[in-house]
């Protein structure tokens, strides 16, 4: 296959959407847990999410902003300032992959999906019970992407929770033996396995 820019353009929509979703590789599949001002906890599983700086802990996630659709996890971030990201454990993928379903915003997808509410005194976004990873994050500013109308959502990490056994001496972390899922594409999701780990790469002699 040799597709340039005005095949992918012209393409059904779906066919589009799934190639282009899928060649990137296999991503972080993360679960977004908000809190809307009235108290109602959404959920919702996002692919996007990428490092951006460990200095201060800091990462992106891109999300459509508020046009004819409502966007729950956007509303909800903008205004109360913290979210979480939550691994999605290879277990609960099914589940994790019906938060995307489009329920009505006095719908907790916790309920609905099955999954458990987790809080953390002084801060007001759900965590999920069932991850192995957790990431309590401050929302510090929303970048405009013009091209599609999107927004990077940049946060700063103020909680991190996870088991010890899955961080070696230097901090590797082994995400195969946390059971966290990637996802391909919409649709696929795949478990990890770490293959090899090497020393920091120098120019050799």
């Amino acid at each position: 296959m040799h597709l340039q820019t005005t095949d992918i353009e012209q393409m059904d929509r779906i066919r589009r959407l799934n190639i282009i979703n899928s060649v990137t590789g296999i991503k972080p599949a993360n679960l977004v847990g908000t809190r809307s001002a009235d108290g109602i906890s959404n959920l919702a599983i996002f692919s996007s999410v990428v490092h951006l700086g460990s200095n201060p802990p800091v990462l992106g996630m891109v999300l459509r902003p508020r046009t004819e659709v409502r966007r729950h996890t956007f509303e909800n971030l903008e205004q109360s300032g913290v979210y979480t990201l939550n691994h999605v454990p290879v277990s609960h993928v099914q589940a994790a992959h019906q938060t995307s379903a489009k329920y009505d915003k006095a719908v907790s997808e916790f309920e609905a999906c099955s999954f458990t509410e987790e809080y953390i005194a002084g801060f007001d976004a759900p965590f999920v019970a069932e991850s192995q990873l957790k990431l309590g994050m401050q929302l510090e500013e929303l970048v405009p992407i013009t091209t599609n109308d999107t927004l990077l959502v940049v946060g700063r990490i103020v909680h991190l929770i996870a088991p010890d056994k899955a961080f070696d001496d230097e901090g590797h972390l082994d995400l195969g033996q946390l059971g966290s899922a990637g996802i391909s594409g919409l649709n696929s999701y795949y478990s990890l396995k770490k293959e090899a780990q090497f020393p920091y790469a120098r120019v050799r002699d």
